[in-house]
């Protein structure tokens, strides 16, 4: 039997890709394993935020295709990368166990200290918004491009420094330039942030991927997922989530952002089979609450 995985062409789609296939081979070694990259929409458009030219479903578009077309078997996202609405013959198949998935301040190389005069790069708008809070006065600029094309700017002196995801900077092995973790009650994570997703075709038989499925990140991405989808969320809106899943119970926090850019935060716990509407629900009451404040 052999699979063909498809993959974005960048460094950490690769990594995470590899970690996919690895766990594939350790548990069905008589499966013949082929990795097939491609670059997408959303990598070749770099002068633009993704909020200017579509979303971050630009980062699937071409993948989709190849899976719906059978030129490769599986794909692997970034759940955090995934638009809110998939489409019904390309089902999520597997979520992996969840890397950490807080955001973190990345430093240029040799310096030690934060200097906040200077521009802090962004690539999303839930970060930005979140930093200027915690920071008012923080001036954010946005940066595209992979993590080691934003660190390549970042050490060449375009900024003072990076926010970033942990879970991809500890899985390109870059660890060591991680200079402090934010906690999710200081900047709260994107929907599905550190959990890798698993695409398929509708109808295959998809077994063999129970060696990568993780129950607990399963709950937290469906939950993620069902507070920024109810809120009409893109993968660029700046809305978070962020669900923790323990002994049979899901605690979900959510964050709604309103038309003057005011944030609202609120969180909801309950039993993990109710996960999905408990989130549904968080997201309705963080609306209605910030319309009510409006009036």
């Amino acid at each position: 039997m052999r699979l063909r995985i498809g993959s974005r062409e960048s460094r950490l789609a690769v990594a995470q890709t590899e970690y996919v296939m690895k766990a594939i081979r350790a548990a069905h070694p008589e499966i013949e394993l082929e990795l097939v990259t491609m670059k997408t929409t959303g990598d070749k458009i770099l002068d633009r935020t993704l909020d200017k030219v579509g979303g971050k479903g630009l980062f699937v578009r071409e993948l989709d295709a190849a899976l719906r077309e059978g030129r490769v078997d599986l794909t692997v996202h970034s759940c955090k990368d995934l638009p809110m609405e998939l489409p019904e013959d390309l089902p999520l198949a597997a979520f992996t166990r969840r890397e950490d998935p807080r955001d973190v301040l990345v430093l240029p190389l040799g310096v030690t200290e934060w200097d906040r005069t200077r521009p802090v790069g962004s690539a999303s708008l839930r970060r930005s918004l979140q930093l200027q809070a915690l920071y008012p006065g923080l001036e954010v600029h946005p940066v595209r491009g992979n993590v080691l094309t934003r660190l390549d700017k970042l050490d060449g002196g375009e900024y003072g420094a990076l926010v970033l995801a942990a879970a991809g900077l500890r899985r390109l092995g870059l660890k060591g330039r991680i200079d402090r973790y934010f906690a999710p009650e200081e900047l709260l994570p994107a929907a599905g942030q550190g959990i890798l997703a698993v695409q398929c075709r509708a109808g295959m038989d998809t077994a063999l991927l129970d060696c990568l499925r993780s129950g607990e990140a399963e709950i937290c991405a469906l939950a993620e997922r069902a507070f920024v989808g109810t809120l009409n969320g893109g993968c660029s809106s700046p809305v978070a989530a962020y669900a923790v899943a323990e002994g049979g119970t899901v605690a979900v926090t959510g964050m709604y952002v309103d038309e003057r850019d005011r944030l609202w935060k609120g969180s909801v716990s309950g039993p993990a089979e109710d996960g999905t509407a408990l989130a549904q629900g968080l997201a309705k009451k963080l609306k209605e609450d910030a319309a009510c404040q409006v009036k």
